[in-house]
């Protein structure tokens, strides 16, 4: 069956977080539903839809940001009672918006996750997990990573109470009471958890997982080890899943998936006679969505999936068709509703320009009075700085409330700013002074109406420093935020849980005076996706893969010791310089030994070569496509091209786009099989430098036993 939905915008509040809005359960058969929703001012604002208009029920006065909104109740009964988690204290409120509930917990920051089940509260702040039953004290639990998000399986299905936390760690943690139960390892960082069919399914144990990396998965979380049923990947390089929920909207008696993506893109997955979910729709819209549910809000009858966005916009995708048959009575009766709201937009847009001009010449002679005090607009910036794995770069996304004028990036050591085809935004260069740290200043001019820009750079392991990113919006008097991003030495690593033992690697121990949380320190400096918080226990383990090289690291270590193991001896170079600086800026001496495995150079050089051949193969056609569609021209046929030019030329656009998204691509790949090649000898005591002209010739002609003999010979 095909999906038919068009969009009706309600209202719009203050910018929202993350799960902020609910739809309270409908009071009688037929009746639409309610909606709720808190907004970053601290204001809850519940309405239902009459006509047409959003007609409020009830709406709080501001206060601190809300930062989780859900739904409770006894269980067995209707989940109408609203909860809200504000900084570390949880509020209560009736559907008719008054408070009943004001606990504060006695968490030292803000809360993150909130779940409610009965008289059961469960909540995280970033490290820690709290149960309270009647506001009372029950479970505690300290996470080795950062907690993203929590739910629980239905207690009264399951029979016992079962906490699941997503953590930043790619790791799904499943508690009994106090303790770990298990782990659930997940091929991207969870954003979002949410009960498969909204109940856990038919065991009430299966779990839904949106990842920020795009990916959307479910496990069933049995009572000893976990089953995965199902994975989509993200092959669209759509973006991260933000919110995810289960309703029927074709009607067919099977719920749909429904998600929000952080891009704006809205997806309705159905699933096929193997219980596999299949896109059946989709849509896009230009903000992120914080929180998406489906129901029947706008007219009786008539289904919907109803999204809450970044800057507050509260629309739905309706079943409801925009033009309906009139019968023989209705024409005029529609006619006259919409002129009728035709003509109260336009008296609102009236008094809106009114007061937009009175405000402007009210600003404009405080502004040249004597003693007069300018103020700044206040505005939020909603920014996600992330690695894709898939082609090793750096996501920078920037989301702002109001519409975006310009972007600056600046950027004290050297990137490559890649193209992005979402990207309407026109960028331009000034010239920079790398002798004193200034590497790239780019300025990206934004179409009007932009509130979401999404950039793309990919950095230079062990070369490191800040990325600063200067945001200013289509406002008077013109201000800025500035936010600043780091490039770490061992930038286009990725955390992993596995890596294969067999591979011949290097390695490099440190010894010294130094403290757990002081290597820990060093350890974060040098690598992405390390928790800041010290690790619980004497000792720890991380694994790492390249993503560029595939090539892996292994860290492990603890008081006055640290062992780091890599197949890439570039890897163990980068480390050993920067530890030894890091530890020499806090006085500590340290012993350092390594041990080079020859075989490891070669190894790594064959996880090179694939790449490598593709690029000089690549260059090489796309160096021939003018010449080829000359001849072309000239000749009007090409038949008589040997069919490795004719397939160039099929393919011009194709080899001409993949080499415009991948520029230095081939430079870079020079760069690191150069560093490699320095850095082996670099350990043995030689310099080597002056023979790197020499290995650019061998690489202008490569050849890989060519290449191979030359690392030997040198």
């Amino acid at each position: 069956m095909e999906l038919n939905l068009n969009r009706v915008d309600y209202l719009q509040v203050g910018v929202t977080s993350q799960k902020t809005m609910r739809l309270l359960p409908a009071t009688g058969r037929r009746a639409t539903q309610k909606v709720v929703i808190g907004d970053q001012d601290g204001v809850i604002t519940c309405f239902g839809i009459k006509k047409g208009e959003a007609v409020p029920v009830f709406k709080t006065l501001p206060g601190q940001k809300i930062s989780r909104l859900e739904l409770g109740g006894a269980i067995g009964t209707p989940q109408e009672k609203i909860f809200i988690s504000v900084s570390s204290e949880v509020q209560g409120f009736t559907k008719k918006g008054k408070q009943f509930l004001s606990f504060e917990t006695n968490l030292m920051e803000s809360i993150r996750a909130l779940y409610v089940s009965g008289a059961d509260l469960f909540l995280c702040a970033s490290y820690i997990y709290n149960h309270y039953c009647d506001c009372k004290d029950q479970d505690y639990y300290l996470s080795s990573d950062k907690i993203n998000d929590l739910i629980c399986l239905p207690a009264e299905k399951v029979g016992n109470i079962t906490p699941i936390l997503a953590c930043q760690d790619r790791v799904l943690r499943v508690l009994k009471g106090s303790d770990l139960l298990y782990e659930v390892e997940v091929p991207g960082i969870p954003n979002v958890l949410a009960l498969n069919n909204g109940n856990g399914g038919d065991s009430a144990e299966e779990l839904i997982y949106g990842t920020s990396d795009g990916k959307l998965g479910l496990v069933q979380i049995t009572k000893s080890s976990p089953l995965h049923r199902w994975e989509i990947s993200n092959e669209k390089k759509r973006g991260g899943v933000l919110c995810v929920d289960s309703y029927d909207v074709l009607g067919d008696g099977v719920k749909e998936l429904l998600v929000g993506r952080d891009d704006g893109m809205v997806e309705i997955y159905g699933f096929d006679n193997n219980n596999e979910p299949v896109l059946r729709y989709k849509h896009a819209l230009s903000e992120s969505i914080t929180s998406i549910q489906g129901g029947c809000v706008g007219k009786e009858g008539y289904d919907e999936v109803l999204t809450a966005t970044y800057t507050g916009w509260v629309m739905a995708l309706t079943t409801e068709p925009v033009q309906r048959e009139p019968g023989p009575c209705d024409d005029l009766k529609v006619n006259q509703e919409m002129q009728n709201k035709i003509m109260n937009l336009r008296v609102e847009l009236d008094q809106l320009q009114l007061k937009v001009l009175q405000e402007r010449e009210k600003y404009h002679q405080s502004s040249h009075s004597r003693g007069a005090v300018t103020t700044m607009p206040v505005f939020n910036v909603n920014d996600k700085f992330t690695l894709n794995c898939d082609d090793a770069s750096y996501s920078l996304t920037l989301e702002v409330q109001t519409a975006i004028d310009n972007v600056l990036l600046q950027s004290d050591v050297p990137i490559d700013l890649l193209d992005v085809d979402k990207n309407s935004a026109v960028v331009s260069f000034s010239g920079c002074d790398p002798e004193n740290g200034n590497f790239l200043l780019a300025t990206y001019r934004c179409q009007a109406n932009t509130t979401r820009l999404e950039l793309k750079i990919r950095s230079i392991e062990g070369q490191h420093g800040t990325l600063q990113a200067y945001i200013t919006p289509r406002l008077q008097p013109k201000s800025c935020h500035v936010h600043q991003y780091q490039i770490k030495p061992l930038s286009l690593h990725q955390r992993t849980h596995v890596i294969d033992h067999n591979r011949p690697v290097n390695s490099l121990t440190l010894t010294g005076q130094f403290s757990f949380a002081e290597i820990h320190s060093w350890v974060v400096f040098c690598l992405p996706e390390v928790p800041d918080k010290v690790p619980v226990g004497d000792s720890i383990t991380f694994y790492f893969q390249n993503t560029f090289l595939d090539t892996q690291l292994e860290c492990i270590y603890r008081k006055g010791e640290g062992t780091f193991k890599s197949d890439n001896i570039s890897t163990i170079s980068i480390l050993k310089d920067v530890l030894t600086k890091e530890a020499t800026k806090r006085k500590i001496n340290l012993n350092i030994s390594y041990d080079v495995n020859e075989e490891s150079v070669n190894y790594t050089l064959k996880l090179i070569h694939p790449k490598l051949e593709h690029q000089l193969l690549l260059a090489k056609k796309v160096q021939l496509i003018d010449a080829l569609k000359e001849l072309q021209v000239y000749e009007g046929n090409v038949d008589f091209l040997i069919p490795e030019y004719r397939s160039i030329l099929v393919e011009a656009d194709s080899l001409l786009e993949e080499y415009k998204k991948q520029p230095a691509h081939l430079e870079r790949l020079y760069g690191m099989i150069t560093d490699l090649f320095i850095d082996k000898f670099k350990f043995k005591g030689t310099n080597v430098k002056t023979k790197v002209p020499l290995l650019l010739e061998v690489l202008d002609n490569y050849d890989p036993n060519s290449l191979a003999a030359f690392f030997d010979s040198a």
